[in-house]
């Protein structure tokens, strides 16, 4: 496709609202939202180990109106170890300028003020995928990494958490920073809630919950 009938494709673009659902779920999970026009367009890059080839596969599919190519595999090395990575990045798109301005203000990721208006059950599954984990095989408690955003950050989430569906969490100080824990009392109400969005390959998340 020639670059002025791609631009003319990109202009044509609009998210469906399950598609942005999707795009807040990824932001606040492993996706990364990236601009070269002087934040007047953003790509969202979605990149994971090819353990989740299927949940990457999923991805695309959900979001494949945005997207010219198809995922792919790569090799990353890391201190003489050898990493397969499954990943794809959408065009970039106005369409996504909203969410990078309210992401990353900065060019740092950041939570919004308003998260608690964009945080689904849809968002929720999606960035339970991308960074839940259970305690430990002996807890209830769930998980969810959020060592990246700043404590206020984080304190914000929570707040989301509890205001949109009633999840008691706190926070989980760890070495690199804390991590969200939805405690042990609400994690049969928070399975229930993200189970219909769980991919079979992610159900293990949740196993022994609901």
């Amino acid at each position: 496709m020639h670059s002025h009938a791609i631009e003319s494709f990109k202009e044509k673009i609009k998210l469906s609202t399950r598609q942005r659902e999707i795009i807040i779920g990824k932001i606040l999970g492993d996706g990364c939202l990236v601009s070269q026009s002087q934040k007047r367009t953003y790509r969202l890059q979605i990149e994971h180990s090819l353990k989740q080839k299927k949940y990457v596969i999923w991805l695309y599919q959900e979001l494949k109106t945005l997207i010219r190519t198809p995922p792919k595999m790569k090799r990353q090395y890391v201190r003489g170890k050898v990493y397969y990575k499954y990943w794809f990045n959408t065009l970039s798109i106005e369409e996504l300028q909203f969410y990078g301005q309210q992401f990353y203000p900065n060019g740092k990721k950041v939570v919004p003020k308003s998260i608690c208006h964009w945080l689904t059950p849809l968002a929720l599954a999606i960035w339970y995928m991308d960074d839940g984990s259970i305690k430990s095989r002996y807890h209830r408690a769930r998980i969810i990494n959020t060592q990246a955003f700043c404590k206020s950050d984080q304190e914000r989430l929570i707040n989301a958490l509890k205001k949109n569906f009633r999840l008691n969490c706190k926070l989980r100080k760890q070495k690199e920073g804390y991590q969200i824990m939805i405690l042990a009392e609400s994690a049969n109400q928070f399975a229930r809630i993200i189970k219909p969005y769980i991919l079979p390959s992610m159900s293990y998340k949740i196993e022994g919950l609901g």
